[in-house]
């Protein structure tokens, strides 16, 4: 039996050649177009990644902060950092302080280094090439599953959709043949 002869099947119903269309482009894009979408996401959040460290780094700087306490440990059974005073001398002669977290037994006058902005407001440290990696990798792997729930739930909306369409035509030809074949009379 030809390809041709399948296509020409007079059982076969426009529904049934639409979903196997549909299933073949869907299965398409998931074997094309999910590792496309998936690297182009991860590459572009890559990039905006490594943009943004170099930005950051461009207008941050480290200083160094010395504690102006011990760290000492209020509830000794749970082992967190706690806080601590530490102080630095900016730019402009001033001095700055800030709260930072430090593991429990630090001694005051401990160097503890801070990454401040332009007007040394302690910052965040800028993104490194290790945390845009992961944010590449994350975001593509986020993509891939998008495309693929997005797939399956095209696949299986339009097949219930479909079916529905199917059971509803059966019943009604069901209603012209059945009578028929009871020998009763249509309501």
């Amino acid at each position: 039996m030809s390809a041709f002869s399948e296509r020409v099947n007079p059982l076969r119903r426009s529904s049934d050649r639409f979903q196997w269309w549909l299933g073949r482009i869907l299965l398409a894009v998931v074997l094309v177009g999910l590792p496309v979408a998936a690297a182009a996401a991860g590459l572009q959040s890559y990039r905006a990644e490594v943009h943004a460290g170099r930005a950051q780094s461009a207008a941050r700087h480290t200083v160094t902060a010395h504690l102006t306490a011990d760290a000492v440990d209020s509830a000794p059974q749970v082992v967190s950092k706690v806080p601590v005073t530490a102080s630095w001398t900016a730019a402009d002669g001033t001095t700055r302080t800030t709260t930072v977290r430090i593991w429990p037994g630090v001694r005051a006058g401990t160097p503890v280094v801070l990454w401040v902005d332009g007007r040394d407001a302690v910052t965040s440290a800028p993104v490194t090439g290790g945390q845009a990696v992961t944010a590449g990798l994350t975001t593509a792997a986020v993509t891939a599953g998008s495309v693929a729930v997005v797939c399956l739930a095209a696949w299986k909306g339009s097949v219930r959709l479909l079916d529905r369409g199917r059971y509803a035509r059966w019943d009604a030809e069901w209603s012209l043949v059945e009578p028929r074949w009871s020998k009763r009379l249509p309501n």
